[in-house]
């Protein structure tokens, strides 16, 4: 995958995970370029791609910042990094003993407890 493509990716994540929120700064393009060591060309791909969609503003002399728009994941990547966490999630609670109808009890109570 171009690199500028995992750039995308990585912010759109960000924005989705909610690690990255509606205003916050991300660094300048030279920044990013320096701190990954790739060309600013690349960094300045993905910003203007991402500008476009919507999901970061760009004020001049101030810098790039998440917009209020959020990303529309695609369903295929979503789903497999749904399928790895869930995955990861069912091997630690096999590791702890608890088996497939119990985690699903445990769940729902958790639910339950959290609305």
């Amino acid at each position: 995958m171009p690199v500028y493509r995992q750039i995308i990716r990585q912010i759109e994540y960000g924005v989705l995970s909610g690690a990255l929120k509606t205003g916050d700064k991300l660094p300048t393009i030279r920044a990013l370029a320096v701190a990954l060591k790739i060309n600013p060309n690349t960094i300045a791909k993905a910003y203007g791609e991402l500008e476009i969609r919507g999901i970061l503003a760009t004020q001049v002399g101030s810098g790039t910042y998440i917009a209020d728009k959020k990303p529309e994941p695609e369903e295929d990547v979503l789903f497999g990094k749904i399928r790895a966490v869930l995955g990861r999630f069912m091997a630690e609670m096999r590791g702890l003993g608890v088996d497939k109808e119990e985690t699903l009890r445990l769940i729902s109570e958790f639910n339950g407890e959290n609305e």
